[in-house]
């Protein structure tokens, strides 16, 4: 089985990647990324094979998707500040770019899995979120991910391909960068916190968030593309917890076994207040699926950070 994975040398495109070649049936894995956001180190000693190039590029998608039994879709410009600062290259990547991966999937009949985002439930108050909420995205990206989904789901009614949509909700974990401005506030907090300094929080830290640990997030994709697994609405992959950044800070200092300090900075525009998914429909798709909770994923992420030469 050859799999494609798009946005394959980022944070959660690595982790896919090495538990993709894990699996016996998968004899080969392709990491399309330009690494824009993504690194070459990430697949060392993964078996995955990188090219390098972007998804707008509708050649070298034909030539990679060519022979593919499946692609899992990750490619994107991700965060809500970047969206702000350029909109429209948040919507060229993660919506156009969506449409060049259904065409070149829809021309070679493969199956394709794809990631979305919490973020379209937008200014949507009800918790916990689920699937059958309306969307009001409230930034750009919120926007362009809404847009994914759709795209993706059409595709799988007027043509007939197989798909899913993931709607994504805070992924962390080993190989999450941090040290930019937009990194998200799992790796924020390790890396302040390593440095001795204070956790950097917007608003009130009250705001709550459903975190999910990449490991989690790597298995449920592979299964759905070793089952085939398709539904017609996007799907939550998220396990219903909520925690708000405060508590996550908590949580941090327990892990690395020193005090933390807390400096707060306005809100964010865009940002959503709180955040929790219902894992219904996950659940019913991906029986016996558990996730890893959060203190376990916080010590994992801890001892990565700490195997990089710049934290020894």
């Amino acid at each position: 089985m050859k799999v494609v994975v798009t946005g394959g040398a980022g944070f959660i495109g690595a982790n896919l990647c090495r538990e993709l070649i894990s699996r016996r049936s998968v004899r080969r894995v392709v990491a399309l990324d330009d690494l824009s956001t993504g690194a070459a180190a990430n697949l060392a000693g993964t078996g995955a094979e990188l090219v390098e190039g972007s998804i707008l590029d509708r050649d070298l998608l034909e030539d990679v998707v060519d022979g593919a039994d499946a692609v899992v879709h990750l490619a994107a410009r991700p965060s809500v500040p970047r969206s702000l600062a350029d909109p429209f290259a948040t919507h060229e990547v993660n919506a156009t770019g969506t449409v060049r991966v259904l065409e070149a999937c829809r021309r070679h009949h493969t199956q394709l899995v794809a990631a979305s985002s919490s973020s379209v439930y937008g200014s949507v108050t009800a918790l916990p979120k689920h699937e059958g909420l309306p969307t009001r995205p409230l930034s750009p990206y919120a926007a362009s991910k809404l847009a994914t989904e759709s795209y993706v789901l059409s595709y799988g009614h007027a043509f007939g391909l197989p798909a899913l949509a993931f709607r994504f909700f805070n992924v962390y974990g080993p190989l999450q960068p941090a040290g930019h401005a937009y990194a998200a506030v799992v790796p924020s907090f390790v890396d302040a916190a390593l440095r001795g300094r204070p956790l950097t929080v917007f608003g009130d830290g009250h705001q709550t968030r459903d975190f999910t640990y990449v490991g989690t997030v790597a298995r449920v994709l592979a299964d759905a593309v070793l089952r085939k697994v398709t539904c017609p609405d996007p799907v939550n992959l998220a396990f219903g917890t909520r925690v708000s950044v405060l508590e996550l800070g908590h949580h941090l200092a327990k892990a690395l076994e020193t005090a933390v300090e807390f400096h707060h900075e306005p809100s964010r525009r865009g940002d959503v207040r709180d955040s929790q998914a219902d894992d219904g429909l996950l659940r019913g798709l991906f029986a016996g699926v558990e996730a890893v909770p959060l203190e376990q994923g916080l010590a994992e992420t801890v001892r990565w950070f700490r195997s990089l030469p710049e934290y020894a």
